[in-house]
């Protein structure tokens, strides 16, 4: 048995009780009812979904559940599956002896954006990779080594995505960082040493990217957002902007692609006034209804810097990411990141290189382009049975959707789903301090849950609309 369970069916993280696999996961099931962390009624994982989720035995977990449906934790009725028994005088918070004191709970369930399903990770895929990696590596890469990054990860990335994303990537305009934020700090810190004063950000965005650009000493007005994406002709009439972070290929939040004519109008204006494009291809990888939409930078590639990570085709936690810079800043940014002591770690790095020239980089993500997709369908399919008159956009690709709402509903929604232990995100969150109220809505992340969680997180999101 693992020393923890990670994540058991609705995202609900508990510790193992007792010995053995049956026993273990028996006393962290009672263990979790008894605490309140399983309410009554809750509907668990079918104990297929939860057996691989877990990495044991169907017939362990089966077991399991049907001793506790004997003890009387549990109900199990056909058709409705196993969920929580309703119990007279259950513990709960108020049992807890002690001054009372307001307990923040872990949600049950998340539908927040940004993140892709962490239970799909290829363990078994990287562990190869990594060994191959590591069996040929030679001994330098174990020691102090560029911060641009290992050639072997650039060499194999600048075949990638100029296959994938139609990059212009030679290998020496690539600098491995430890994820966007990182590169984005580099790039920040950079422009305000060239004498940049101001970078334009779109209206619609994460206040952590500005925060980024602030902290680096730059101003940070903002560029509408409509539905043919950020409205940069607009930057011709910023005097003081040097630089423009867009979402070309998948506007977040919005989820809408950017309009041809708006692209060349973005290089235009670099191109006019020696100002750089920051372009965020931060889920370019999937799309499901329309043709994929090509980087920006491959239009000008000394006036578009290219930031890319494996956040969300891999998982946030490799902490790896990729700019493709036009040359002459390629050396700036190095000495920005520091020395050969701020490098990202190099056995990562030549595990992904691995990674991605065995092919095994393309069939996960093929992979887990299909699954997001059928999750979106889902999704979609079930707000129009359960709630026909909301409207859903931004699907066509990414990894979230949006939900509008009735005016004036979208707080209300936001904390009736805190209560129910649904965390979500209301469209609101991301708006620009400069920028006017805009409508009300919810910004859903369905590539977030485990497959086991997906359905009971879908149900919790139908129940907390208005």
């Amino acid at each position: 048995m693992t020393d923890s369970w990670a994540a058991f069916g609705a995202d609900l993280h508990i510790e193992p009780v007792g010995s053995g696999l049956r026993s273990g996961l028996m006393g962290a099931l009672r263990e979790a009812v008894r605490t309140g962390r399983l309410a009554p009624g809750t509907r668990l994982p079918s104990s297929r979904t939860l057996a691989v989720d877990l990495g044991i035995a169907r017939n362990t977990v089966a077991d399991a559940y049907a001793e506790l449906v004997a003890e009387g934790w549990l109900t199990a009725r056909q058709g409705s599956g196993t969920r929580v028994a309703q119990r007279a005088g259950a513990a709960g918070p108020k049992a807890l002896r002690g001054p009372a004191r307001q307990v923040r709970r872990r949600p049950t369930h998340s539908l927040m954006p940004g993140s892709p399903d962490l239970s799909a990770f290829p363990r078994a895929e990287w562990l190869r990779a990594s060994r191959r990696a590591l069996t040929a590596a030679p001994d330098r890469a174990f020691g102090y080594d560029d911060p641009q990054g290992r050639i072997e990860l650039r060499t194999v990335l600048a075949g990638y995505l100029a296959r994938a994303r139609g990059v212009y990537a030679d290998p020496e305009r690539i600098v491995i960082c430890s994820g966007f934020v990182h590169g984005l700090g580099l790039i920040g810190k950079v422009l305000r040493q060239r004498g940049v004063r101001e970078a334009a950000v779109e209206s619609r965005g994460l206040d952590i990217h500005r925060n980024l650009l602030t902290a680096a000493g730059l101003a940070t007005p903002c560029v509408a957002v409509d539905e043919h994406g950020a409205e940069t002709g607009e930057l011709g009439s910023m005097r003081r902007v040097g630089a423009a972070l867009l979402t070309p290929a998948h506007q977040f939040p919005t989820g809408v692609p950017l309009h041809p004519d708006r692209r060349a109008a973005a290089v235009d204006w670099a191109r006019s006034t020696g100002g750089l494009v920051l372009e965020d291809d931060y889920d370019g990888e999937f799309r499901y209804d329309r043709q994929p939409v090509g980087a920006l930078q491959g239009l000008d590639p000394e006036r578009v810097a290219y930031l890319g990570t494996a956040s969300k085709s891999l998982a946030p936690g490799l902490r790896l990411a990729w700019m493709v810079l036009p040359g002459e800043w390629v050396g700036e940014v190095c000495a920005a990141k520091g020395g050969p002591e701020w490098m990202t770690g190099a056995t990562d790095q030549l595990t992904l290189a691995e990674f991605i020239a065995s092919g095994a980089y393309d069939r996960h993500v093929r992979a887990m382009r299909l699954r997001y997709r059928r999750r979106r369908d889902q999704l979609v399919e079930t707000l129009a049975e359960r709630a026909p008159d909301f409207r859903v956009s931004g699907i066509a690709a990414g990894l979230h959707a949006v939900l509008e709402l009735p005016e004036g509903t979208e707080q209300s929604v936001v904390q009736a789903a805190n209560w129910q232990g649904l965390a979500l995100e209301g469209l609101s969150r991301f708006r620009h301090p400069d920028t006017g109220p805009g409508r009300d809505g919810l910004v859903i992340g369905y590539g977030t849950p485990s497959e086991s969680g997906w359905a009971g997180a879908l149900d919790a999101l139908c129940r907390v609309l208005p």
